[in-house]
């Protein structure tokens, strides 16, 4: 069967199904079967399939139709024009996370001081690693500490980190958030993207109250890295009561947060006298998304 049949032939049923990018992901699909890339793919359209890469696109349709994300089917997305591997042990990197590091650079670079200082940058559930990996990139002078609970989530990064050439410059650490590194403050820069979906949201079946989750994100992607507790700022809080012990005075924090989290979490750290520079930045989207502050 010719690309050309069956990459229309994807592109109905996925339309069908209510996937709206319908054309890309197909030919991803067809992309990751055929091994090749997917431009290469598009113009490739009387290229016959032969019985095995069929059966290879057919199985991953499958799943598609079943509403597993894209990500997870080919094993990879594209974050800051990069490739980065991804399994079911990590989150799937998305814009708002971009946008997060946006916001860090951008500070980060205003206000640099002594360039050939080693910046030392702490991120805080690293998943797959891209937050730890831009920075270590974009950044000329800087070191990296990745923390993670999940075993399997670092071997991931890891994976990710030696790929993009930056693993000599970044440690990975498995901890719950502060217990696998000392209480003195030594970081400049903590950033994180924690769990904060709300574990209401979480329990509801998608398309109760407008509010709940896509089935791609809550029943394929992991639990761990979603479920923020009640309101989604359980983790946020102990965040909160502990961030002080480790950054530095005049030291930066960096954190994403849920688009109706502003209150709560600005809230939070406003009560203590230990911050000040505390900005809220709304995405692209309109929405809250960045929570900055600044060690006093």
């Amino acid at each position: 069967m010719q690309i050309k049949t069956v990459f229309h032939n994807g592109v109905k049923r996925l339309k069908q199904a209510g996937i709206t990018e319908s054309e890309l992901e197909a030919s991803l699909l067809l992309a990751h079967a055929l091994e090749m890339k997917r431009t290469a793919v598009l113009l490739a359209g009387e290229k016959v399939l032969n019985d095995t890469q069929l059966e290879v696109y057919e199985r991953n349709v499958s799943r598609r139709l079943a509403r597993e994300p894209l990500a997870y089917i080919i094993g990879e997305k594209e974050f800051w024009s990069l490739p980065f591997k991804v399994t079911k042990d990590v989150l799937i990197p998305r814009p708002e996370t971009e946008f997060l590091l946006e916001k860090t650079l951008e500070v980060l670079k205003s206000s640099a001081g002594n360039p050939e200082q080693i910046i030392k940058i702490l991120d805080l559930g690293t998943g797959s690693g891209v937050l730890a990996i831009v920075l270590a990139l974009e950044l000329a002078t800087v070191k990296v500490t990745a923390l993670d609970y999940s075993c399997n989530a670092l071997k991931v990064a890891l994976h990710n980190a030696k790929k993009h050439k930056v693993a000599e410059i970044i440690d990975f650490i498995n901890c719950n958030w502060f217990e696998g590194i000392k209480a003195k403050a030594e970081f400049d820069v903590v950033i994180s993207n924690p769990p904060y979906v709300a574990k209401e949201v979480l329990a509801e079946p998608f398309g109760k109250n407008n509010g709940s989750l896509q089935p791609e994100v809550g029943d394929y992607e992991p639990r761990l890295a979603l479920d923020g507790g009640e309101r989604g700022v359980q983790e946020i809080r102990r965040i909160a009561a502990e961030l002080w012990k480790v950054l530095k005075p005049r030291g930066w924090f960096f954190m994403e947060i849920g688009g109706d989290q502003q209150k709560e979490v600005f809230d939070m750290f406003r009560r203590t006298a230990a911050y000040d520079s505390l900005e809220i930045f709304n995405d692209y989207a309109g929405l809250p998304r960045v929570f900055q502050a600044r060690k006093s």
